[in-house]
C-alpha cells in the first residue's frame, strides 16, 4: 500500500478524487502504487500529462465510460449547449428590468434636440421590447415562429418621422443631427451609407438613386437611429428617428449564471444517461443516436450564426450587442431546436427503462 505520508502520493489521491467513489475504493491503492512505481525517486508533484490523464480517466468513469475515449466530449458538447441556450433564456428573463421604452414626450424632446427646425410627425411607440411582426409575440403566432419567421422576433424602439417639406437638404440635416447629437452628450457612431434604386414619385416613372445614410448614437441606456433619404420619398419625407434602449445591467450576470447553471445540468443529465446505458441497456445504441440528432440539430444553428453575426458586428458600428439568443440561431432556428428537444426527452425516456442485468459496482460511476 502506498506511504500516505508520501506528498507525491497524497497528490495522487487528491487528483483520484475525479473518480467515483466506489471506484476509489476498489483500486485507489492499486493505481497510486503503480504510478510511485514509474515516478522518478525526486518528483514531488504529478506531471501535467499524469493529472490530465486521471482528470480525464475520472471523468469517463463518472460517466459509466471509463474506457469509452470519446465520453467527454459528448458530455462537453451536451453540457456546452445546455449552458448557452439556459444563459439566453437567462438574459431574456432579465431584460424586464430595462428602463421603460421612449414615451412620446421623451421622443419628442431628443427630436427636438437633435433636428431643430424639423416638425415632428407621428409617433409609434413600442408596444413591447422584443416584438415579431411589429406586435408583441403571442401563442397564436408560435406556429408563424416556428415555420421560418423567427427572425422577425427582433428588438423594437419608437419611429418618429418628420412631417412637411424638409427645411434643408440631405446632407445638411446629417451634419446638424451629428452636431446636435455631440453637443448634448451622445457618442456618436460613424454613418453607413447605402445606396439603392428608387423612385421620386408615386407614379414611378423615372427610377433615381436613393442614398440612405444611417447614424447611430448613445447616451446612457438609449440608442438612437436617424435614417435620411437623399432625394425625399415621394410621399416628401426623408428622414426617420428610432429610440430603443440597451440591454439592462442585470442582463451580463443573469446570463454568467444561467449559464453555468444550464451547463452543470447537462453534464449531470448526460452523466445520469450514460450511466444508465452503460451496458445491457435494451435501448443503448437508439439513445446514442437520439443524442447524436438533438446536438446536430441543437449546434448547427450555431456553428452557421456565430461567424455570420461576428463578422456583422465587425463592419456595422454596434451600439449594443445582438442578444444572445440571436448568436445561437433562436428564433430563427426555433423548429431545429424543437425538434432536438424532442429527441433529447425521447432517449432521457428510453434511457429510463430498466436495464437487462445490474451493473458491477466497481465499474459504475
Amino acid at each position: 500500500m502506498p506511504t500516505t505520508g508520501d506528498p507525491l502520493a497524497r497528490r495522487y489521491r487528491r487528483l483520484l478524487f475525479c473518480h467515483p467513489r466506489a471506484y476509489r475504493q476498489a483500486r485507489a491503492d492499486e493505481m497510486v502504487g503503480v504510478l510511485l512505481d514509474a515516478a522518478p525517486p525526486d518528483r514531488t508533484r504529478p506531471t501535467p500529462r499524469e493529472a490530465a490523464n486521471l482528470i480525464r480517466h475520472g471523468l469517463r468513469c463518472r460517466l459509466g465510460r471509463p474506457a469509452s475515449r470519446t465520453v467527454g466530449v459528448w458530455a462537453t458538447l451536451t453540457a456546452v449547449i445546455y449552458g448557452l441556450f439556459s444563459a439566453a433564456l437567462a438574459t431574456r428573463a432579465a431584460w424586464e428590468t430595462s428602463a421603460p421604452q421612449p414615451d412620446r414626450t421623451e421622443t419628442a424632446a431628443v427630436f427636438a434636440a437633435v433636428l431643430p427646425g424639423h416638425e415632428l410627425g407621428d409617433v409609434d411607440l413600442a408596444p413591447a421590447f422584443f416584438t415579431f411582426y411589429s406586435q408583441p409575440l403571442t401563442v397564436r403566432a408560435l406556429d408563424n415562429l416556428l415555420l421560418g419567421d423567427g427572425g422577425e422576433y427582433q428588438q423594437s424602439a419608437v419611429v418618429a418621422g418628420a412631417a412637411g417639406t424638409p427645411p434643408m437638404p440631405a446632407d445638411e440635416t446629417l451634419a446638424l443631427a451629428q452636431r446636435r447629437l455631440r453637443e448634448t452628450g451622445w457618442q456618436v457612431y460613424e454613418p453607413e451609407v447605402r445606396s439603392n434604386p428608387g423612385c421620386v414619385d408615386k407614379t414611378c416613372v423615372q427610377v433615381v438613386t436613393i442614398t440612405d445614410t444611417t447614424l447611430l448614437a448613445r447616451r446612457g441606456d438609449t440608442v438612437l437611429q436617424l435614417q435620411v433619404a437623399a432625394p425625399p420619398s415621394p410621399d416628401g419625407s426623408n428622414l426617420s428617428l428610432a429610440l430603443s434602449r440597451t440591454a439592462p445591467p442585470a442582463v451580463l450576470p443573469a446570463g454568467v449564471a444561467g449559464g453555468l447553471l444550464g451547463a452543470a445540468l447537462g453534464w449531470l443529465v448526460f452523466g445520469w444517461a450514460s450511466r444508465r446505458t452503460e451496458a445491457g441497456h435494451p435501448a443503448r445504441g437508439a439513445v446514442s443516436v437520439l443524442l447524436a440528432i438533438t446536438l446536430f440539430l441543437w449546434w448547427t444553428p450555431v456553428l452557421l450564426t456565430v461567424p455570420s453575426l461576428f463578422q456583422h458586428h465587425r463592419t456595422e458600428p454596434h451600439p449594443t450587442w445582438h442578444p444572445l439568443w440571436e448568436w445561437l440561431g433562436q428564433p430563427t432556428g426555433s423548429l431545429l431546436f424543437v425538434v432536438g428537444a424532442a429527441s433529447a426527452l425521447l432517449g432521457l425516456a428510453l434511457a429510463a427503462v430498466p436495464r437487462r442485468s445490474p451493473q458491477p459496482t466497481a465499474a459504475v460511476g
